[in-house]
């Protein structure tokens, strides 16, 4: 049942992705929207809690919210991809256009170079394949 349900809802946010994704300014838009949103709910959420007092307000208290936060977040590897993105860095880091100043033709061209990377990779594979099967035999 748990499985139908995350499949029903991956497939979903597939065609709403696909949909969406040729309408750039409304996707950012309702994007952008609902993640301020969330985080206004997980900011409401933790004043709540430190209004309570106690541990709560402790553990809530925002200088204390500070130092833990960033620990975990440095702890998972979050902290840089969560406030600049990996893609980013590496685009920087090889000196190449961020993907949203390319043209839908540079993309389609490197999606191009990188299937025929992948069909030069099965070839060598089966090669490879070919010529332990044959010194096998030997």
């Amino acid at each position: 049942m748990f499985k139908s349900f995350v499949r029903f809802f991956d497939r979903l946010e597939d065609k709403v992705r696909v949909r969406l994704s040729h309408r750039s300014i409304i996707y950012a838009l309702i994007g952008g929207s609902m993640v301020v949103l969330f985080w206004r709910g997980i900011w409401h959420t933790g004043d709540i809690l430190m209004a309570k007092g106690g541990f709560w307000g402790w553990f809530f208290y925002e200088p204390i919210t500070l130092i833990w936060t960033s620990l975990i977040l440095l702890l998972t590897g979050l902290f840089v991809s969560s406030f600049i993105g990996e893609r980013i860095v590496i685009s920087g880091l090889k000196r190449e256009k961020k993907i949203t100043d390319k043209t839908e033709e540079e993309v389609q061209a490197e999606e191009s170079e990188i299937k025929k990377l992948d069909r030069k990779m099965d070839l060598i594979m089966k090669e490879i394949t070919t010529l332990k099967d044959d010194l096998a035999k030997k």
